[in-house]
C-alpha cells in the first residue's frame, strides 16, 4: 500500500511540475542558440526576434552563435541542454536537410520540441555586376562560352548549397560551386571579385543590390518580391522546381514542459503580429509565419520529403 501511495504521489508531483514551472517562467536569462554565422540571414532574424520578444517575456535573450558542421555543432549543443526553456534553438530548413544530407549520430526531429515557426523568405540568385549578364539565359550562355570561370559560393551543409546545386542542375549553367562556412564569410570574396555568384536571401542582400554591388537574376519565391519587382520568380523563366521556401523557427530540447512551450509560442506569435515587427521584417524581406506548436510540427514533417528528394537529385553529401 505504501508503495502504491508513493507511486501515486510521484505521478501527481510530475503532473503538477510543468504548470508550476511555467507559472514562474521565465525568471532568468534565456539563451537562443543560432547555429549560423553572425550576419547570416538566420542570425539577422534571430536577433530581430530576440530584441522584440524580450519585453514580452520580461527577461533578456542572449544570442549564442555556434556555426559549423552545417548547423550540427549548434544543434547538438542545444539538444543537450536542460529542457527547462532557458536554452532554445533558432533553426531553419537545416533541421530537415541535415538528416538527408549527412550521417548524424542523433535524430534532430526526436531531440527537439517544436515551439513556433517564425518566418519564411526565399533565396536570390545574384551575380557580380562585373559579369556581362542580366538574365539567367545570358548567364547560362556566358558560362558555357567561358567554362570554369564562374565561381558560385554557397553555405556548406545547409539548404543554401542544395539550392545552388539545384540551380546548376536545372539551368545547366557551367558554374563551380564552392562551399563556404557561411554567407557572411563569402561576401568579402564576392565583393573582391574572387567569387562571381551567391544565393543570399533578401535580408542580407537588398542594400547591396540597390547599391549596384550585386545583380539579382531570379528569386525562388512563387511570385515576385515587392521589394525587388524587376527580379523574376524562378517559375517565370522556366524553373518551377526552384520555387523553394527558406524558413526558420524556434525549437526547445525534447522534454521541455508543454506549458512553457505554449507560453513561448504565445509570446512569439504576439511579437510577430506587432506592427513594429511586421515593418522590420518587411524591410528585410521576411514574411511572418505564425501558428501553434502543432502547426510547426506538421510543417516540418511536410518539408522532410521535399528536401530529401532534392538531396537525392543533386547528390550533395557532407562528409
Amino acid at each position: 500500500m505504501i508503495g502504491k501511495r508513493a507511486f501515486l504521489a510521484t505521478i501527481c508531483a510530475l503532473a503538477f511540475a510543468g504548470p508550476a514551472l511555467a507559472q514562474s517562467y521565465p525568471s532568468r536569462v534565456i539563451k537562443l542558440v543560432v547555429p549560423f554565422t553572425a550576419g547570416s540571414p538566420n542570425d539577422v532574424m534571430a536577433r530581430l526576434l530576440a530584441q522584440n520578444l524580450q519585453p514580452r517575456l520580461g527577461q533578456p535573450i542572449v544570442i549564442d552563435n555556434k556555426p559549423g558542421g552545417g548547423t550540427v555543432i549548434g544543434t547538438k549543443l542545444a539538444a543537450a541542454a536542460e529542457p527547462d526553456g532557458y536554452t532554445l534553438l533558432f533553426i531553419s530548413s537545416a533541421i530537415v536537410v541535415d538528416p538527408a544530407m549527412k550521417h548524424l549520430d542523433y535524430d534532430p526531429l526526436k531531440e527537439f520540441a517544436p515551439v513556433a515557426s517564425v518566418n519564411s523568405t526565399s533565396w536570390l540568385i545574384v551575380v557580380s555586376p562585373l559579369l556581362p549578364v542580366r538574365t539567367v539565359a545570358e548567364l547560362v550562355a556566358y558560362t558555357k562560352e567561358h567554362p570554369g570561370t564562374v565561381n558560385f559560393a554557397a553555405t556548406q551543409g545547409t539548404a543554401a548549397i542544395l539550392v545552388a546545386e539545384r540551380f546548376k542542375q536545372l539551368s545547366t549553367a557551367d558554374v563551380l560551386i564552392i562551399p563556404y562556412k557561411g554567407g557572411a564569410a563569402a561576401l568579402p570574396d564576392f565583393l573582391g571579385g574572387r567569387i562571381q555568384m551567391l544565393n543570399p536571401t533578401p535580408s542580407t542582400s537588398l542594400s547591396l543590390i540597390r547599391a549596384g554591388k550585386m545583380r539579382a537574376l531570379l528569386i525562388t519565391s512563387p511570385e515576385r518580391s515587392a521589394e525587388l519587382p524587376d527580379v523574376p520568380a524562378a517559375r517565370e523563366i522556366g524553373l518551377p522546381e526552384l520555387t523553394l521556401e527558406f524558413w526558420a523557427g524556434v525549437l526547445a530540447p525534447a522534454g521541455t514542459p508543454a506549458e512553457i512551450v505554449r507560453k513561448l509560442n504565445a509570446a512569439i506569435n504576439d511579437t510577430l503580429r506587432s506592427e513594429e515587427m511586421k515593418a522590420s521584417m518587411t524591410k528585410l524581406g521576411f514574411d511572418a509565419k505564425t501558428g501553434s506548436p502543432q502547426d510547426f510540427s506538421n510543417f516540418i514533417k511536410e518539408e522532410i520529403p521535399r528536401w530529401t528528394a532534392i538531396v537525392k537529385s543533386t547528390g550533395v553529401k557532407l562528409e
